[in-house]
């Protein structure tokens, strides 16, 4: 596995933050609550520079202000925003273009088609947890949480399950590698093109109902057929948003349970908790923060932000902002009111929020009915993805009782 480039440690988090930095990506929530009291918008010239957002009204205010704030490039690399890379619609894709190419993948993740997914998620869950049975230690994040999202997209795109390992792979070095490291960004997206591609075409020779691939090559946009490139770029935005994204958060949610107690317990006698606490564990380890970029001179919170730059949208600082949450660095499952942005905010709130909702409850319940009593075994195992997707990657756990 392609490891990242090593870069200079930050001395400044004001002046100087890099998010793949082993402190922040260790621990943020220290870093974003400084931010957020000392200087809620800070400035970094690593990338070319970048300006951070951290407080909830600052973030949801530049979500909204597309025309300022553009989406043509999302994802924080050492190659220069003014270099226009592959175009995933709709999400590098500002309105009011954006609205027909969301409006056309809307369908296929509206709640009721969402439901249908229910009883495969339940079967891959099934058969992972009748893998774990009668072991009393492993590795949650591995064992577990990982292999759940990867299968649903693989069914989704209508490929053999064998063909995971390889999807995290590619975005183990598209997310957690390229943004530092230019070629191997280049390598990895013509690598997952070919693929995508080469799956467009066999589906186009071979109608096979049921598979978002299929779906798309029956759509229309203004009365034409969806062209190879266009569908395969919209399925490696599926692959990126759908596999590590919900990993993390399951993930984080077994974390959470495996070293809370309490918590744990009460969801053990009361799985109805569940639907809330999968809404905390959202805001409280928001897995993900989306970066724009600015289209011309402005300014937020009165400080300057410069045409050209990254404008990061962090959305795990927002969802912690004591002037939008009460007891925000405390995760209560019973909150009632959690108005998170997890998901972001605006045009660009994520399409597949619904499926990775249900994917989370039901990895929780069905985790929790085998598994209600169990804890973290060693603290210092456990390790957390670098970049725009964080969540741990290792959870070692021992069963009781």
């Amino acid at each position: 596995m392609t490891e990242p480039i090593n870069r200079e440690p930050v001395n400044d988090w004001h002046s100087d933050l890099d998010h793949f930095d082993p402190e922040f990506v260790a621990d943020p929530y220290p870093i974003y609550e400084d931010l957020r009291e000392q200087c809620p918008v800070a400035h970094s010239d690593r990338y070319g520079g970048m300006t951070w957002l951290t407080k909830a009204s600052d973030v949801a205010a530049a979500a909204n202000a597309t025309e300022i704030f553009s989406s043509r490039r999302t994802i924080i690399s050492e190659v220069p925003t003014d270099r226009r890379g592959l175009v995933l619609p709709p999400i590098n894709i500002d309105p009011p273009e954006h609205t027909e190419h969301r409006r056309l993948l809307l369908p296929f993740f509206t709640p009721k088609a969402t439901a249908e997914w229910e009883p495969t998620i339940r079967e891959i869950c099934s058969r992972l947890l009748g893998g774990l049975q009668g072991q009393t230690e492993f590795d949650a994040a591995a064992e577990y949480a990982q292999e759940i999202p990867g299968d649903v997209t693989a069914r989704m795109l209508g490929v053999p399950l064998q063909d995971t390992p390889q999807f995290r792979l590619w975005l183990h070095d598209l997310l957690e590698v390229g943004p530092t490291n230019p070629t191997v960004q280049r390598e990895t997206t013509t690598e997952m093109m070919d693929y995508l591609l080469e799956l467009t075409r066999e589906r186009r020779a071979d109608h096979k109902d049921g598979d978002v691939v299929q779906y798309l090559l029956d759509q229309r946009m203004e009365g034409q057929e969806l062209t190879d490139d266009e569908i395969a770029r919209t399925l490696f935005l599926l692959l990126i948003a759908g596999v590590d994204t919900t990993w993390s958060a399951i993930s984080s949610s077994l974390l959470h349970l495996a070293t809370h107690p309490e918590d744990r317990r009460r969801i053990a006698h009361n799985k109805e908790l569940i639907p809330t606490a999968v809404e905390e564990f959202l805001r409280a380890y928001s897995p993900v923060f989306i970066a724009r970029v600015a289209e011309e001179n402005t300014e937020v919170s009165g400080c300057p932000v410069n045409a050209g730059e990254w404008t990061v949208l962090a959305f795990p600082s927002a969802n912690r902002d004591p002037e939008f949450f009460d007891r925000p660095d405390e995760v209560l499952i019973d909150r009632e009111e959690n108005r998170h942005s997890a998901f972001g905010l605006g045009a660009h709130r994520c399409l597949g929020s619904n499926l990775a909702r249900l994917e989370m409850q039901i990895a929780l319940e069905m985790w929790m009915e085998q598994f209600p009593d169990f804890e973290l075994v060693d603290p210092t195992a456990v390790n957390y993805s670098a970049g725009h997707v964080r969540g741990p990657r290792t959870i070692p756990i021992k069963i009781l009782g």
